[in-house]
């Protein structure tokens, strides 16, 4: 197979991103798009010139993958259809919006011997990618996530709209086992959570306190981590990280930078330590096109998802534990 057969079901705001940036994956053919809103199909359709399939089922028939951009609670029903029907799956996150029905997922793909990706795009951010020489250790994590309202996502709490984006990053830096979990959130807006915090313990000491909310009056999408002997700052909006770090005047553990500098020497001590600071960047990176094609090659070359199926479960898993925990906080402060 030369080039992927490929379908977008849902054309939404994200949907429509999807579809557009398929036209830009070299090894991708985007063969059409679905919605059950068939005017919205047919309006993207037209602008990218490709087909408004009528029912998920005939655009089921003419690809060899599917990209479901839907609400989270359909997202079980249209991908066990589509694995069924022996087509690779990519999900936008959360994979679903229950721990089950990701289990059967994962069942089904196996038995077909099929690919599912999840759509954890901070992974594909040039922020992190611009860290992948730099060796992480995290001991503290602290995350920001902030969003102004909007109806879109409304349909699940928080926790699963923007925190499992943070929740999903924390796993794959922090390789140790989860041992504690605090929360709490409120519900403003809508009837599902609107704010929440979480702190998070892991076996191995490190800890990590995540805030969202999509109520803000500005955008944050920010991660800190603090390791020995280093100060680490992601800016997802920018697309770039900062570096404080101690390092042997002889030895400088990162890459050169957008900007690094000397910020001072420390004396104590007969190894004498400098203070540096290194920007870092990625150019021309485009987070969502980089992840599709990611996903394209991952079926064509045959290789594991960047994102596999049992890692958006997991984030999936801590998700659900932190609403579990946030009720039992509410209840707590009700009684």
């Amino acid at each position: 197979m030369d080039r992927l057969r490929v379908g977008v079901v849902g054309v939404g705001h994200l949907g429509k991103l999807h579809a557009a940036l398929y036209k830009q994956v070299p090894e991708a053919d985007l063969l059409g798009v679905f919605d059950v809103d068939q005017e919205k199909s047919r309006e993207i359709a037209a602008e990218l010139n490709i087909t408004a399939f009528e029912s998920l089922e005939a655009l089921l028939d003419a690809v060899n993958a599917v990209n479901i951009v839907t609400p989270t609670t359909t997202h079980f029903e249209i991908a066990q259809q589509a694995l069924h029907r022996k087509k690779h799956v990519f999900i936008e996150k959360p994979i679903t919006h229950i721990e089950e029905n990701a289990r059967k997922l994962i069942e089904t793909a196996r038995d077909g011997n099929l690919l599912i990706q999840v759509g954890h795009i901070e992974r594909f951010n040039p922020a992190l990618l611009a860290l992948e020489d730099v060796e992480l250790d995290p001991q503290f994590i602290e995350t920001h996530r902030l969003a102004p309202f909007a109806p879109r996502g409304t349909d699940v709490a928080v926790v699963l709209d923007l925190m499992i984006h943070d929740i999903d990053l924390i796993l794959y830096l922090v390789k140790s086992d989860l041992v504690h979990i605090a929360a709490s959130g409120v519900g403003v807006l809508s009837s599902n959570a609107d704010i929440a915090n979480a702190r998070l313990e892991f076996k191995n000491g490190c800890v990590a306190n995540i805030t969202a909310s999509r109520i803000s009056a500005k955008k944050m999408r920010k991660m800190r981590i603090f390791q020995k002997n280093a100060y680490i700052s992601m800016d997802f909006i920018e697309g770039q990280s900062e570096i404080f770090y101690i390092a042997d005047k002889q030895k400088n553990p990162f890459h050169d930078g957008t900007l690094a500098i000397s910020l001072g020497q420390i004396e104590q001590g007969s190894i004498k330590r400098e203070i540096k600071y290194n920007r870092l960047s990625r150019k021309n990176v485009n987070p969502l096109k980089t992840e599709l094609n990611s996903f394209v090659v991952a079926i064509l070359d045959n290789l594991p998802p960047v994102v596999s199926a049992s890692e958006g479960l997991a984030a999936l898993k801590i998700a659900h534990q932190i609403m579990e925990k946030m009720d039992e906080h509410n209840r707590r402060s009700e009684s």
